[in-house]
């Protein structure tokens, strides 16, 4: 079992960005594909960002790609997701993801993420 912790979410203008942080631990080693996902509101999950631990790809949704960027620091535990050029579709609660897979596995947004932290609220106006 692994344990999400998302920190650094917040209110900010259009325009502006932010960064979300999030330490993973227990079983975090055996994670096949790690990311962040969002929840607008009344909106479905949707998949923002993903990176994997093995080979250190990332992929991101179309709706994202340019303006946000996942990273890592190993030695720390954390996964980071930087968020730059916010607009008011980007405001929802960004839950920090990870599950576990086969080494051969395609590692992208929309993976069907199981773990998922306790969500952080960023809002956009």
């Amino acid at each position: 079992h692994v344990q999400l912790v998302e920190s650094g979410g917040g209110s900010v203008q259009a325009g502006g960005a932010l960064r979300l942080s999030c330490e993973a631990s227990g079983n975090a080693a055996s994670m096949r594909c790690m990311g962040w996902v969002r929840q607008a509101p009344g909106k479905d999950y949707e998949g923002v960002a993903s990176l994997d631990p093995f080979h250190g790809a990332t992929n991101y949704a179309d709706f994202v790609k340019g303006r946000f960027t996942i990273s890592r620091d190993s030695a720390k535990k954390t996964l980071y997701l930087r968020m730059n050029r916010l607009n008011t579709e980007d405001t929802g609660v960004y839950y920090c993801a990870a599950e576990k897979g086969n080494y051969g596995d395609y590692c992208g947004p929309s993976w069907p993420f199981g773990n998922r932290g306790q969500g952080t609220q960023d809002t956009v106006s």
